[in-house]
């Protein structure tokens, strides 16, 4: 039978593969963006209480009350943006879930998404499979900034959505006010819908503080805001996220949402309400957390024939190799992993056109043991 696929430009994401060749070659892994060390005890204690006690069954589609309430908390905390947790708040199977929902919810047919690139795997297959066209404008290395001008000239008839990331993955990159204020000009007096990923919200360094939509009132009144306790919490196999979007979005996307998963794993969620509730100061201190682990990090591959990218924000180190070799990025990464004994990730699947740029994005949100071992390798290169 002859299969007209939806998706001919999609195969195993680039992430798989590296993986798969770490555990083929015995590598240390620092592809894939995932933490080798476990969530806070208290958490991971309240999940199997909560089995225990029977909350093993299917969930309230959006979320569990308390849970909602704690996110609507956090959000006035942390943004100064007061929610309705009953109509603003959906929680998710994970981050990605809620992306997809987001693009399905609005997007149609023949419609455009501004995405830039280097862009997240998952959103051109979302909005392709809406019918819909991703337009691709590339971020400025290597600061990684965005050109405003470009997307002003971008923008058409058919713009639906501007999808927005910050701290931005691969790269690194925070938005600033600035960058948010020119936003909400392009968007102003349209239809454009905004779509936010701030799945490293709370991993922002030197003291800066993270420059979410919601606190810009302009763009919180057409936005979803999507978040991860995966990223937040050291998790990421729960996939547990959620979705920030006013009344009348949240109501288009829970339609999407109920059809696509439902409900999210139950127990966890008990969860995350009561350790949220307990401990605030667990997200509040993750910038700290991370800081440290990202200056350990550069200080280990300091002696290395890398070149170090400067990193703002996120977990991910960009490094160019070009004192190293000339090959293209995929080629090396599978070098590297094979001879070196490392995998990383290459730039060039976040792209619609590739640069020609020597970059890979490796992954600190590891033990100190695994940092170790990757730098005494990547120092031998």
């Amino acid at each position: 039978m002859y299969i007209d696929t939806k998706l001919p430009k999609v195969g195993t994401t680039i992430f798989s593969v590296m993986s798969q060749l770490a555990v083929e070659h015995k590598a240390v892994n620092l592809g894939q963006g995932f933490p080798d060390f476990e969530p806070p005890e208290a958490l991971r204690e309240a999940v199997t209480r909560a089995m225990a006690e029977g909350r093993n069954q299917y969930a309230p589609g959006i979320g569990l009350q308390p849970l909602r309430e704690q996110i609507a908390l956090k959000t006035e905390r942390m943004y100064g943006h007061k929610l309705s947790a009953d109509t603003e708040v959906t929680v998710t199977s994970g981050a990605t879930e809620a992306l997809f929902a987001a693009i399905a919810a609005v997007v149609r047919a023949g419609d455009e998404v501004i995405v830039f690139d280097p862009a997240y795997d998952s959103y051109e297959p979302a909005i392709e499979l809406q019918g819909a066209r991703a337009v691709h404008i590339p971020l400025q290395a290597p600061t990684f900034s965005v050109d405003w001008q470009r997307v002003r000239d971008a923008v058409t008839p058919k713009t639906r959505m501007i999808l927005i990331n910050s701290p931005h993955n691969p790269t690194g990159a925070v938005l600033s006010s600035a960058d948010l204020d020119e936003l909400a000009a392009i968007v102003r007096d349209t239809e454009i819908v905004v779509l936010s990923d701030e799945v490293y919200e709370h991993i922002v360094y030197d003291g800066a503080h993270h420059q979410s939509v919601l606190r810009h009132a302009e763009l919180a009144a057409r936005s979803f805001v999507v978040s991860s306790f995966g990223k937040t919490y050291h998790c990421t196999g729960w996939k547990v996220g959620y979705a920030v979007a006013p009344k009348a979005l949240s109501a288009e996307f829970r339609k999407v949402h109920q059809y696509l998963t439902f409900c999210t794993f139950h127990p966890a969620q008990v969860a995350f309400a009561e350790f949220m509730a307990s401990t605030p100061e667990h997200y509040l201190e993750l910038p700290a957390f991370y800081q440290a682990k990202r200056d350990r990090f550069r200080e280990l591959i300091k002696p290395s024939r890398f070149k170090l990218l400067d990193v703002p924000g996120g977990y991910f180190q960009l490094v160019d190799y070009s004192a190293i070799s000339n090959k293209d990025d995929v080629a090396f990464c599978e070098w590297m992993v094979k001879e070196g004994g490392v995998a990383a990730i290459p730039l060039t699947p976040f792209y619609e056109t590739a640069p020609g740029t020597h970059l890979l994005r490796l992954c600190f949100a590891k033990s100190d043991a695994t940092m170790e071992a990757a730098a005494e390798r990547l120092c031998k290169l």
